[in-house]
């Protein structure tokens, strides 16, 4: 069976996002052993209650992990489309490549140094490469 070119950009962003999740379970274990043993988590608390509670770097990897929950959901859903279509073109591979690419450059911006100039920098571009894929599947369904 072959295989669309589209999936492997699918996969590798699902792969990253795994790999964030165990960064922030790490980063997080490293703020509550910094909390030390007296720390007690509330009923219904929530990670992000941690701001300001702990070394803001340590939230970091957090808050990429929930960004890496959000847009790409719209880059799952135009991939899918683009598939079912039948339309792995070559830009539309490099597109969705570009943006894994940057997604992931984002990434390790915030979760590292987290200057917010060059994270919105590759966010926007990222952003551009997702309006350019979904353009294209308009385009494709217009006509």
């Amino acid at each position: 069976m072959e295989y669309s070119p589209l999936l492997g950009p699918v996969v590798a962003l699902v792969a990253w996002s795994l790999v964030m999740l165990f960064w922030m379970a790490f980063a997080r274990g490293r703020a509550f052993r910094g909390m030390g043993k007296g720390f007690k988590i509330a009923p219904g608390a929530r990670g992000g209650d941690l701001d300001g509670k702990v070394a803001p770097q340590l939230q970091w990897p957090s808050h990429n992990y929930n960004h890496l929950m959000e847009q790409p959901t719209i880059f799952y859903a135009i991939v899918f489309a683009l598939i079912l279509m039948d339309f792995d073109a070559a830009i539309n591979v490099y597109l969705a490549w570009g943006y894994v690419a940057l997604r992931i450059a984002h990434s390790i911006v915030q979760a590292t140094v987290n200057i917010v100039p060059l994270r919105f920098a590759l966010f926007f571009l990222a952003s551009l490469c997702l309006l350019s894929l979904t353009v294209h599947v308009g385009l494709r369904l217009w006509h």
